[in-house]
This record gives C-alpha cells, structure tokens and sequence, in this order.
C-alpha cells in the first residue's frame, strides 16, 4: 500500500469542503491509499496500438444548417411592447 500523508487527505478535505474528525482522517488516509494503489494498476496495462475510446454508444452529433428567418420586425416596434427600455434596448431588473 503506498503512503499518503495525513497533509495530503486534509488538503482534499478542504477542497472538498469536508470537516473531517481524527478518526475520519485516518480511515480515509488508509482507504485512498488503497484505492490509488489499485488505480496504479492501469500503468501496468499494456496499450500500445489501441486507438483511444472517446465514445462507446455510436451515437453521432446531429447537427443542422443555421438558417436566419425574416420576421419582418423592426427593433423600434418590438421595443414598443416593452414595459421598460433605455439606450434603445429592453430594460430588465438585475439578476444574480
């Protein structure tokens, strides 16, 4: 099992966001040691010649020419419909 350092599992605590007691830090200190020593075991795979996997459905992108529609609209009469307007644009409250 490799070592990870009791430092290394209260970074990611605290990437995480997690508030981890005693116990909790040396429990997870033994598991992700153990889960990245099975991860270690990919290196060991041998992948030359394979082309990569970037998808396994076989499904496509369907994709569509862009088309620009004439509504026959003019800005200054879509703007009289507007219950607020400055600088020549419609006029919304503030989201965040």
């Amino acid at each position: 099992m490799g070592k990870l350092t009791r430092d290394a599992v209260l970074k990611l605590a605290h990437l995480s966001r997690l508030k981890l007691t005693e116990a909790e830090i040396e429990s997870f200190r033994t598991e992700l040691a153990e889960i990245l020593d099975y991860v270690k075991q990919l290196d060991k795979a041998d992948t030359k010649g394979l082309e990569p996997t970037y998808q396994v459905t076989g499904l496509k992108n369907v994709m569509r020419e862009d088309k620009t529609k004439d509504y026959q609209a003019k800005p200054a009469d879509l703007l009289k419909g507007a219950p607020a307007v400055e600088k020549n644009q419609f006029k919304v409250g503030r989201v965040l």
